[in-house]
């Protein structure tokens, strides 16, 4: 068994860990001051995607990206993370995949005020102009935009219309929006203030993500 395990929120309250396992708990959405002092080369992750984003965040921030494992344990409702990745739904084993499995590389997604991306985020009812790489993804209004990681870098989906609604998938390294001013969801956090402008990309380097045997 490897790895300290970091319970945000709720997560401590339910998590069971095998015997000789260090579990800390952590407020949800833990910050450097909860996060930085625990870092080790083998982290768990149990909390909500929100969390494990938290936690990415401070990795990024030491330079510790290429050098920690992370595992995750999804804990309090759909995680868009484990969907993606096909991490367990089940709680017991999800940590044990966490605890025992091997890390792969997987893309980290970034934004452009200093946030990341570990699952999904969303614009609501944008209306201005934005770009996935080089192509223009949407002109005008849309209902909504859809930004999840995938194994090249990011994929979008813009959702147009309201009765007929109307689909339309785009894939590449960067997504870029700007017009009327709107507050940016990242794995359902809602970004403090409306931005006029707003960026996910893919960064330099990956996250090494403990994954399911393929």
């Amino acid at each position: 068994m490897r790895g300290v395990v970091l319970a945000c929120g709720e997560a401590a309250e339910s998590l069971v860990v095998p015997e000789g396992v260090r579990l800390h708990a952590l407020p949800s959405r833990p910050g450097k001051a909860e996060v930085d002092p625990l870092l080790t080369a083998e982290l768990v992750v149990a909390g909500t995607d929100a969390d494990l984003a938290a936690v990415v965040l401070r990795l990024l921030r030491k330079d510790k990206l290429g050098t920690t494992r992370v595992g995750y344990v999804p804990v309090g409702g759909r995680s868009t993370v484990a969907a993606i990745w096909k991490l367990p739904a089940d709680p017991a084993a999800a940590m044990d995949l966490a605890l025992t499995g091997s890390a792969g590389s997987v893309p980290l997604v970034r934004d452009d005020a200093g946030g990341v991306l570990l699952g999904r985020g969303v614009l609501e009812q944008p209306r201005g102009v934005a770009y996935c790489d080089d192509s223009v993804a949407f002109r005008g209004e849309a209902s909504s935009v859809v930004v999840r990681p995938d194994t090249e870098g990011l994929v979008v989906t813009i959702t147009r219309g309201t009765l007929f609604r109307r689909k339309e998938t785009f894939r590449g390294r960067a997504f870029q929006f700007g017009g009327t001013p709107l507050s940016p969801l990242s794995d359902g956090v809602a970004y403090p203030r409306p931005m006029q402008r707003w960026t996910w990309y893919r960064h330099t380097h990956d996250l090494r993500l403990v994954l399911p045997s393929r």
